[in-house]
């Protein structure tokens, strides 16, 4: 798997990119790596930067819930999944209307893909959705304070930071991309280009956290922002790994 490494300064949050773990004396964290990577935020007011490994509770069969009203559910299979890369063939039409449902252990999810100005990134996660790839993958970091939101990321086979489906795809977001509440990116390494991803998202709980345009957007969060809300309230430990597992149990694609 790819390690990754970036770094962005702003005035407001710096933001380092990193495929598993970071710099312990940070105090913040962001998505985190796939097999094409993720990013790691550090500031002033947030979190350390994640550990590779997940804690050790998160191998039990059963989990208690939560304080947000999540339900208690086992935790994830730690096995790897690839499946075959998409092609040409699995591309939504450009501009067509579609939607991924996330039924999570924390309530549902409705995503609006963005086919018009990601259409390559908006098929490929659609493709993955329709693959099963999601389902029963965890959210594996929780980036942020309650006063300092940033994001919650997935998609990674067994909730290793740096899980992926074995391959990468490529598609330049548009150049004045804004990563405010509720887009769903993709995550990268810092050595890949701008738009790199495999299977790996994050869903931005900020207003607006500063991000540069490197990161292809997936969609945008339509419906579920109370569970958003949530899972971002998730008691986590110094890494930003959630103490209790938060599970994608589902995910569905409808396309009109």
């Amino acid at each position: 798997m790819r390690a990754l490494l970036a770094l962005l300064t702003t005035a407001l949050l710096a933001v380092t990119f990193a495929a598993c773990g970071g710099d312990d004396t940070t105090k913040s964290s962001a998505p985190d790596g796939s097999e094409s990577g993720g990013i790691t935020a550090s500031a002033e007011t947030n979190a350390t930067t994640p550990a590779a490994d997940l804690p050790e509770n998160q191998t039990d069969d059963t989990t208690a819930p939560d304080a947000g009203g999540c339900e208690a559910v086992k935790a994830p299979d730690t096995a790897d999944r690839t499946v075959k890369k998409p092609g040409k063939a699995d591309q939504l039409p450009k501009g067509a209307k579609a939607t991924v449902t996330m039924k999570t252990s924390c309530g549902t999810i409705v995503i609006a893909l963005d086919t018009k100005n990601q259409p390559k990134t908006a098929s490929t996660f659609a493709y993955l959705v329709k693959k099963g790839f999601y389902d029963g993958l965890p959210f594996h970091r929780i980036a942020g304070t309650p006063d300092n939101q940033f994001v919650i990321q997935g998609g990674s086979p067994g909730g290793a930071p740096d899980g992926g489906p074995g391959w990468s795809v490529q598609e330049d977001p548009p150049a004045d991309a804004k990563y405010t509440r509720g887009v769903v990116s993709m995550a990268k390494t810092g050595a890949e280009p701008a738009g790199t991803s495999g299977s790996q998202f994050y869903i931005v709980t900020g207003a607006d956290v500063g991000l540069p345009p490197d990161y292809a957007i997936a969609g945008k969060v339509t419906e579920g922002d109370d569970t958003v809300t949530k899972i971002s309230e998730v008691e986590k430990d110094g890494s930003d790994v959630p103490l209790e597992p938060v599970l994608i149990e589902k995910a569905t694609l409808k396309v009109q």
